[in-house]
């Protein structure tokens, strides 16, 4: 198997270990606290955001960058992503009336894709070795 796949594998892996505490979170705060689900998917994913990063810095990518540079780069990628998240949620709850997590289901492929190539590419990405650096 590719390694590119294997590591789609794994991200997906990952993102569903993620997305148990988005969605816990998400529906903790819709269904107990009353929060708009808007807001609530926004936190939710923030949560998420911190649950992938460590999983995907050990386990997906098995990094060997230092944390301070390749958590400002997941925060963009995050960032983004949160964004795409809102954006697709508010779309769908608020302009198209579906269902809250039919929407965030929805919105979690979508942003999925994004995620992937956002940290496989830039993220976790190191460069590899040149035969100058070698010698």
């Amino acid at each position: 198997m590719p390694e590119l796949l294997r590591q789609f594998i794994r991200f997906a892996g990952v993102g569903c270990m993620s997305a148990i505490g988005h969605y816990g979170l998400l529906i903790l705060l819709v269904q107990v606290v009353h929060t708009d689900a808007v807001l609530a998917s926004a936190a939710g994913a923030l949560l998420g955001a911190v649950i992938n990063y460590l999983l995907n810095y050990h386990f997906t990518f098995q990094s060997s960058k230092k944390h301070h540079e390749s958590i400002a780069k997941f925060v963009v990628v995050a960032a983004v992503g949160l964004g795409l998240n809102t954006l697709f949620m508010w779309i769908m709850v608020s302009l198209l009336g579906l269902h809250y997590l039919l929407s965030q289901v929805v919105t979690t492929g979508l942003v999925l894709i994004w995620s992937f190539v956002g940290n496989r590419f830039w993220t976790f990405h190191e460069a590899p070795i040149s035969a100058e650096k070698l010698s």
